[in-house]
């Protein structure tokens, strides 16, 4: 296979820790760079990088750089990949280029079908988006991407694996993830010490209790030794959540899991963890004490974590990305 040069049309990099699209996108162009094909980035949002720089291979051109029409963008790429609202952009230039255009898609909102039609790959991010993509391209109003492909947010375990701490904790402290059950938890539970993370966006609910730490948003560099290692369950009571990427992170280290059940974190857990209602603190309530007080309740769900983190090894699914971006290239 012919070194290809691979370009991305992207709104931010580095990848923000709690943006889990951009995250998943990065992995998947890291693991396009160890194949040995040249991989660009060119940003359409303005950030505070003013220069082209690398990031672990990835060559990243920021918005004062970047190609800024379609047809010039198309002109340098063997393929042209893009996500999110980039998408429609990435199509154009790939027309332009006479190149082929693949959509990563991070959710099952109607807008992502939308713009992924007739695409030449569509990428999912679990097996349930992937139905729920075929239900929508069914009513034939719509032309269905060529192929597809499922890879799930890869994460290294040995990115995030570390000690447990002794903290209950939630990543993002919007309405959707959960702010709300998370404090009226952390007031029923004086006696327990919380650990919330502020998210990169919605609107955060911070409140003040003596028993809950308020951290700024972390960077994904710092998730293991500043977040993970002082964790002993993590919450997810996510309303909406395509797959729930922390929960993988916090499964490396053992940390069990209570999730609401989406079809992402249903997908995701794979049987490890807890689905609870959110809607049902007091099930919520009880899970966490039984997890923190009784003999063995912990262990047993920190090993079904460290089996499920196993599983979700994303080497296989890497491969069979790049073997897919090579062969829609040819």
């Amino acid at each position: 296979m012919k070194r290809l040069t691979v370009v991305a049309r992207l709104h931010g990099y580095p990848p923000d820790h709690n943006a889990g699209a951009e995250w998943m996108t990065h992995s998947m162009l890291r693991a396009l760079v160890a194949r040995g094909h040249d991989v660009r980035v060119h940003l359409f949002r303005r950030s505070s990088f003013w220069g082209r720089y690398e990031l672990q291979g990835v060559q990243v051109w920021p918005a004062s750089v970047a190609s800024r029409s379609a047809g010039a963008l198309g002109a340098v790429a063997d393929v042209v990949i893009s996500h999110l609202e980039g998408v429609p952009f990435a199509k154009e230039a790939a027309t332009r280029g006479g190149v082929p255009v693949i959509s990563v898609c991070h959710n099952t909102h109607e807008q992502t079908f939308e713009e992924a039609s007739g695409v030449d790959l569509a990428v999912y991010n679990s097996q349930w988006m992937r139905e729920a993509a075929e239900a929508f391209y069914a009513d034939a109003q719509h032309a269905p991407p060529a192929r597809s492909l499922v890879v799930r947010p890869p994460v290294y375990a040995e990115d995030y694996r570390t000690t447990p701490g002794d903290r209950v904790t939630l990543i993002n402290l919007n309405e959707n993830k959960g702010a709300r059950l998370f404090w009226e938890l952390a007031r029923h539970m004086p006696d327990v010490q919380f650990l919330g993370v502020r998210g990169s966006y919605g609107d955060q609910i911070v409140q003040r209790l003596q028993n809950v730490e308020v951290l700024a948003h972390i960077p994904g560099s710092g998730m293991r030794d500043q977040v993970y290692a002082r964790t002993r369950v993590l919450l997810a009571p996510s309303e909406y959540e395509s797959w729930g990427r922390v929960a993988a992170e916090a499964s490396a280290s053992g940390i069990p899991v209570l999730a609401h059940p989406t079809p992402g974190l249903t997908e995701c857990l794979g049987g490890a963890g807890a689905l609870l209602d959110r809607d049902r603190p007091d099930n919520w309530e009880k899970a966490l004490r039984r997890l923190l007080s009784e003999p063995g309740a912990w262990d047993t769900a920190s090993s079904a974590a460290r089996a499920r983190s196993r599983e979700l090894d994303p080497a296989a699914e890497l491969d069979a990305w790049c073997d897919a971006v090579e062969e829609v290239a040819r």
